[in-house]
């Protein structure tokens, strides 16, 4: 027996089976945008502390591709950074920079200002390109690690130039569709750019896999299969049981000590004085104080000049243990530096300060 169905059947049915396909689709890709998201903003922080610049990546923009067709659309030159998943994922990662930008991240680890206007790519751009990206994405690896609740591990990022638009290719990929994630990256007074990611069908299916999973297992920890009843005597018995050694214990009699009186021993003049000349102080000398931001501090670089709240010709303080006792002057003796005793604060004075 045969069932027949209709034509307006037959187009409910491939509608519904479609339908459920773009929902599966939009979960993974709300699904990664959120990794990349967390992962980037993780590395941000990374590469913010080597350039001692505030880096921001905004929110990822997320696409399902073919990789010809991204290819096809980008301009050479590009630094590529390709990462091969070792354990926990499958597949690999490739991470896109302007050539410009790159420039500017290996000028600031230098040293540099990133007011450059090189446009000379050489093997020393590219090793320090290559030390950020290895610590950018080590870090984003390890929190990828913690959102899906398994190990990550990576082979040692290969960063390479790609210099012509013939040139650029991605040996892990082929005509098959991949997932683009692109964020707006940011280095203060530096860089206003953007950085693109690229991952391959396997590494998506394992992390959506694992975040799927992990949601999972929360639902089945909230509600228990099998409860167990709580043993409400168990705390009567152990109080009883503490009763009872307790009334069992012997009686402890208690007496006030004694003590052999105290004679006064008489004190000469020095003799107290005496016990502590060998106890070492902390001498130091303050030329002069300032307050700054967090910001202003960030913002330091070699040669910077951070000017003091004293002028030149105003007495030094002399601190012992923190404390002010006298006030000087700098002096050069053999080329070193010392300081030359001017005024000594008086004994109430120091005492006060010491106290």
């Amino acid at each position: 027996m045969s069932e027949s169905f209709t034509q307006s059947e037959i187009d409910a049915l491939l509608n519904q089976e479609t339908s459920q396909q773009e929902v599966d689709e939009q979960v993974k890709v709300d699904i990664i945008g959120e990794v990349g998201n967390i992962s980037m903003s993780q590395a941000a922080t990374t590469l913010s502390s080597i350039l001692n610049r505030r880096v921001s990546i905004t929110t990822p923009r997320v696409i399902r591709i073919k990789l010809q067709e991204i290819l096809d659309d980008l301009e050479a030159p590009k630094v590529a950074t390709i990462v091969e998943f070792k354990e926990g994922l499958t597949g690999s990662n490739l991470m896109l920079l302007e050539v410009k930008d790159a420039i500017i991240i290996a000028d600031l680890m230098m040293g540099g200002t990133g007011e450059t206007t090189s446009t000379q790519f050489t093997e020393l751009e590219l090793s320090a390109v290559a030390e950020a990206m290895n610590q950018m994405i080590g870090t984003a690896s390890t929190s990828m690690a913690t959102m899906i609740n398994s190990k990550v591990d990576i082979l040692p990022p290969v960063v390479k130039l790609w210099n012509e638009t013939e040139a650029l290719e991605y040996e892990a990929v082929k005509e098959e569709e991949i997932y683009c994630i692109s964020f707006s990256l940011n280095v203060e007074g530096a860089i206003e750019s953007e950085i693109m990611q690229i991952f391959t069908d396997p590494v998506v299916d394992d992390i959506v896999s694992a975040m799927l999973a992990d949601q999972a297992t929360v639902v089945d920890r909230e509600v228990p299969a099998d409860p167990q009843p709580a043993a409400a005597p168990q705390p009567q018995v152990q109080a009883q049981t503490q009763t009872q050694t307790v009334v069992n214990q012997p009686k402890v009699e208690v007496s006030q000590p004694a003590f052999q009186p105290l004679n006064p021993t008489p004190i000469t003049d020095g003799d107290n004085l005496d016990l502590i000349l060998d106890v070492p102080l902390d001498l130091s000398v303050v030329l002069g104080r300032s307050k700054k931001t967090v910001k202003e501090i960030l913002s330091f670089n070699a040669g910077s000049v951070i000017e003091l709240d004293k002028l030149t010709d105003e007495p030094l303080e002399i601190l012992l243990n923190g404390k002010l006792i006298a006030k000087g002057e700098v002096v050069v003796i053999n080329e070193n530096f010392g300081v030359r005793i001017t005024n000594i604060l008086s004994q109430k004075q120091r005492i006060h300060n010491l106290s």
